[in-house]
């Protein structure tokens, strides 16, 4: 599979998943199977992070209502809560239940005191993302499967298992991509010599 035809996947599910949170998105089989056997999370994980986010999704209507717009990503079980909530009150009040769910070991909580976004501001955020998760898969030398992408306000959170080196070289892609006002890095950092035993074995 191209990495053209990887990106074109990637983009279809940004948008998707930006715009409607509810909506799920269905991809083709070769196309969520290479991505799933190229994720560093253990299969395990990558199910959990997927409850995790479903049961924070079903907490937030009690919690915010209209006062608030949240989105809640999980990579690894380590959660990051984006958006605008109405005070500290409500802010506090959101990462405490996200803590309590089964399985989070980490919160990363970058909720903003404001105003929900418009609708305008979020197509803006997943058409950066679009971009972002685009120069990832086009970058040599890291895996854009390896990465997890969410924009907030023009501010892009980078997650996932990644080493020191790919850090540096993906926060420095994401900065050179149009409308991108801050990267944020909310990575798990792996060694070298861990990075080594997800690559691909010669064939033989």
């Amino acid at each position: 599979m191209s990495k053209r035809v990887l990106a074109m996947a990637l983009i279809a599910g940004t948008v998707a998943s930006t715009l409607s949170a509810c909506v799920p998105l269905v991809v083709g089989g070769a196309v969520a199977g290479t991505v799933a056997a190229s994720d560093r999370r253990t299969f395990g994980a990558q199910t959990e992070d997927k409850a995790i986010s479903v049961k924070a999704d079903l907490k937030m209507p009690n919690i915010v209502g209209d006062a608030g717009h949240v989105n809640v990503n999980s990579f690894n079980r380590r959660v990051l809560i984006t958006g605008e909530v109405r005070d500290a009150a409500m802010k506090a009040a959101v990462e405490r239940e996200v803590k309590a769910i089964e399985g989070v070991v980490m919160v990363v909580n970058e909720l903003e005191i404001a105003g929900p976004s418009s609708y305008t501001s979020r197509s803006n955020d997943a058409l950066i993302t679009t971009k972002v998760k685009a120069s990832l898969v086009d970058a040599k030398d890291i895996s854009a499967n390896s990465f997890k992408v969410v924009t907030e306000r023009g501010t892009v959170y980078l997650m996932g298992r990644v080493t020191q080196r790919e850090a540096t070289q993906a926060a420095e892609i994401a900065r050179g991509v149009n409308g991108v006002n801050k990267v944020v890095k909310v990575f798990e950092y792996i060694s070298e010599d861990e990075w080594k035993q997800y690559q691909p074995k010669p064939a033989q």
